[in-house]
């Protein structure tokens, strides 16, 4: 694979990892309860993980040219982040008490899950900017390629929303009062993303 394509890739990717979106949200939600915020991470980057292997395979774009299909999605997606979002404005996170992910291990992993696989913005993103860096004369097949971006995607998605995270707690953990507003201000983020998917696909199919 070409490195300069790959170092290229490394950091427009960088760029889209630390801006805030639904995310950035949920990690910040999760991350200043009493679990580890590792969980969530690996959750988000899972869903990434599932998104790399339907690009790679070739189903990506078919899902994004059937306007049902992607709609559907879309509907799950929003729906989620919807429930989710309302959930963290009704019972905030403080510090010193379980987040909103509750007492069950597996809970924010999936939920983390959830959040990056059911969104088809991150589907969408990676039909349009993984080819961009993928060469066709590169003695890697075109799946292999991909996969590699995807991997690369992953690993920015993990060191960034550890670090959110992290950083967050350490900021929020001694002032109860901004971390409960904090915490509200990303279940009201969650809430807007999924309007805002609602929208865009509407507007799209009117």
């Amino acid at each position: 694979m070409d490195a300069a394509a790959l170092w290229t890739f490394l950091l427009v990717d960088l760029l889209l990892v630390v801006t805030p979106g639904a995310d950035w949200a949920y990690v910040i939600a999760a991350s200043l309860g009493d679990r580890p915020v590792v969980r969530p991470v690996v959750g988000l980057v899972a869903g990434y993980a599932v998104h790399t292997v339907f690009v790679s395979a070739g189903l990506g774009l078919l899902v994004a040219s059937r306007p049902v299909v992607l709609t559907a999605l879309t509907l799950v997606g929003a729906a989620y982040l919807l429930w989710l979002g309302g959930t963290v404005l009704a019972w905030p996170a403080r510090p010193g008490r379980l987040s909103v992910d509750g007492a069950q291990t597996a809970r924010p992993l999936l939920r983390g899950l959830a959040v990056s696989g059911l969104n088809p913005k991150g589907l969408l993103l990676f039909l349009a900017l993984l080819p961009q860096f993928v060469r066709l004369d590169a003695s890697w097949p075109v799946a292999a390629q991909t996969a590699a971006l995807g991997a690369v995607h992953m690993l920015d998605c993990a060191v960034g929303y550890l670090g959110v995270g992290l950083l967050a707690r350490r900021l929020l953990r001694a002032r109860p009062s901004a971390a409960t507003a904090v915490t509200r201000a990303a279940g009201a983020g969650m809430l807007l993303v999924a309007v805002l998917l609602l929208v865009e696909r509407l507007t799209v199919l009117a």
